[in-house]
């Protein structure tokens, strides 16, 4: 068998912010998540467009935040692009972020896959609203 992949598939989500940065409830899922062994943050930029349409984007240190479980693997995934992106849907006065989560309860398939000339070609991410709604319907 080959080596292992260093890395598994990444997801990279934007999540709206109520606030001007992660509250500690977010975190701490964050923490949870890691400590489960289903995740490693890689990279988590926080994107403002400030009331007079100024864009700020901060890459966020979470281990300077308490929890060394969530020091960033690789600071910088996140792309210019990426954040160009995120910061023309922004209103002025919003607040995104962007994460890079590898997935690693995925990184055994992926490493096979590879192994073997295969690879994961599409996946989609349906939102957990969506399938709360559609379970509720079904019941």
């Amino acid at each position: 068998m080959s080596e292992p992949l260093p890395y598994g598939p990444v997801e990279l989500i934007v999540v709206s912010l109520a606030n001007s940065e992660p509250t500690p409830a977010v975190i701490e899922a964050l923490v949870e998540q890691v400590q489960a062994g289903s995740i490693r943050v890689l990279d988590f930029v926080v994107v403002s467009r400030g009331a007079a349409g100024e864009v700020t984007a901060t890459e966020m240190e979470l281990d300077a935040l308490g929890h060394d479980v969530l020091d960033l693997a690789i600071p910088g995934l996140t792309g210019e692009e990426d954040i160009a992106l995120l910061a023309e849907t922004l209103a002025n006065g919003e607040t995104a972020a962007i994460v890079a989560l590898e997935l690693l309860w995925a990184r055994t398939l992926a490493s096979r896959l590879a192994a073997e000339g295969s690879e994961v070609v599409a996946a989609e991410r349906i939102p957990a609203v969506v399938v709360n709604e559609i379970a509720a319907l079904e019941s």
